[in-house]
């Protein structure tokens, strides 16, 4: 199974919250785990938020962000496809990164006899629409 991250579920692994031992879980049991090229700067975005609104202190923001730029090359980093986001953006009344995020998961999805995907997203208008683009969603 190929587990799909968007950045509020690739932040959980770095920050713990509600749901961070599932995902660390989900992740221990996936056969690849795969993230759109934009979560990166998204997740150090979120996380450098975090820290200057202090709910993340410096030390704790140092360990995440470089634990983060660790596990990121370990990743399966998958592109998007600009008009499918743009598609899937109009028909769902998505975020511009959420369609983003989405069209990386369905291109993954649509390839030919590769393992099932799971769409692993804290959001849940994005969810929803994974959902109706065929994706199981954690």
């Amino acid at each position: 199974m190929i587990l799909f991250l968007d950045t509020s579920a690739l932040v959980k692994l770095y920050v713990e919250e509600v749901h961070s031992a599932a995902v660390r879980e989900r992740v221990d049991e996936a056969e690849i785990v795969a993230a759109c090229r934009v979560a990166y700067p998204e997740a150090v975005s979120a996380l450098n938020r975090r820290m200057r609104a202090g709910d993340l202190s410096k030390g704790a923001y140092g360990i995440a962000s470089r634990a983060l730029r660790r596990d990121w090359d370990r990743l399966a980093v998958v592109d998007f496809r600009e008009v499918e986001a743009g598609r899937l953006a109009a028909k769902y009344g998505l975020r511009g990164f959420d369609a983003i995020h989405l069209s990386a998961a369905v291109a993954i999805a649509s390839a030919p006899a590769g393992p099932d995907v799971l769409f692993s997203s804290f959001d849940a208008v994005l969810n929803h629409a994974a959902a109706a683009e065929r994706l199981q969603v954690f």
